[in-house]
């Protein structure tokens, strides 16, 4: 068994059947693909779900949601994920979309914090809400099947309509931090954390992003400490922990090859910064787990 988490493409699902190599609105009345998402795993792609009926549990970077009719399930590339639990009758209506579409058709989402750093991924709806969603579902699935020159155009403006919608419904929720920080200082550690998602096994030091988003070490961890309440240090650390933790749970996989895929220079490496940043060995916490 790879000691990697693998990292699935839209295509997967998709089977060859979506006449876009960006946009897949699934028809689960059919045979499903399979891939074993009861096991960790990754995705390159923007999925967002509306839970029609049925329960299912669902793993998003180690935290456990419950799935019921009504939430909004919202799956963002490169976070880890594990399907728990899924009920026999469970049913959603879904999207999947890959970033280049987002980025090359539509910057303005751009604006949409939670499309780059969900507070939560699976978001409880009112009735009121949760059926304007699906309305909105309904009408992408109608275009979606609908041949048109345009028809790419078409979904670009509908999936947009939806993510400013969806938007709206996060920014009803509490804030993380009530300090509020500047435009620009978001957007930058907005990308911060979408490069330490993508970069964190291979590169641990703040002036790597820095470089990335050509800035100093100095203004990136100010920018970050005032967003977010916490160091650009603190966030490649956990995203190291994170990464850590799920190889843990792989029993069969040596704490040894667990240190190598995270590019320490050797297990005591690993075992002192996993021990620092979690209070427990390697050893410990798999055996806790």
């Amino acid at each position: 068994m790879s000691e990697h988490i693998p990292t699935y493409r839209l295509q997967a699902f998709s089977g060859g059947k979506s006449a876009s190599t960006e946009v897949y609105f699934p028809d689960y009345t059919g045979a499903k693909p399979k891939i074993p998402l009861n096991l960790l795993y990754r995705g390159d792609y923007y999925k967002i779900s509306i839970c029609l009926r049925g329960k299912a549990e669902l793993k998003v970077n180690l935290e456990t949601y419950v799935v019921t009719p009504g939430c909004l399930i919202l799956a963002t590339p490169n976070v880890v994920k594990e399907w728990l639990y899924v009920a026999e009758d469970y049913e959603t209506l879904s999207v999947f979309f890959t970033k280049d579409f987002i980025a090359t058709n539509n910057a303005a989402t751009g604006k949409l914090r939670f499309f780059v750093a969900p507070p939560v991924h699976v978001l409880p709806l009112s009735a009121t809400e949760a059926a304007s969603i699906a309305a909105s579902f309904r009408f992408l699935q109608q275009k979606y099947g609908t041949p048109n020159a345009q028809r790419d155009n078409i979904l670009k403006n509908i999936i947009a309509s939806l993510l400013y919608e969806i938007g709206a419904l996060y920014d009803q929720q509490p804030p993380e931090l009530p300090a509020a920080t500047t435009n620009r200082g978001q957007l930058l550690t907005d990308a911060f954390r979408q490069l330490v998602q993508t970069h964190c096994i291979s590169m641990r030091s703040v002036q790597f992003y820095a470089a990335t988003l050509c800035i100093t070490p100095k203004y990136l961890t100010e920018l970050v400490k005032a967003a977010t309440g916490r160091t650009a240090s603190d966030w490649i650390a956990e995203a190291v922990v994170l990464e850590a933790k799920a190889l843990l749970q792989n029993h069969a996989l040596p704490v040894q090859e667990v240190a190598a895929s995270l590019q320490f220079t050797d297990q005591f490496a690993f075992s002192r910064f996993f021990k620092k940043s979690t209070g427990l060995s390697p050893t410990a916490y798999r055996q806790a787990g």
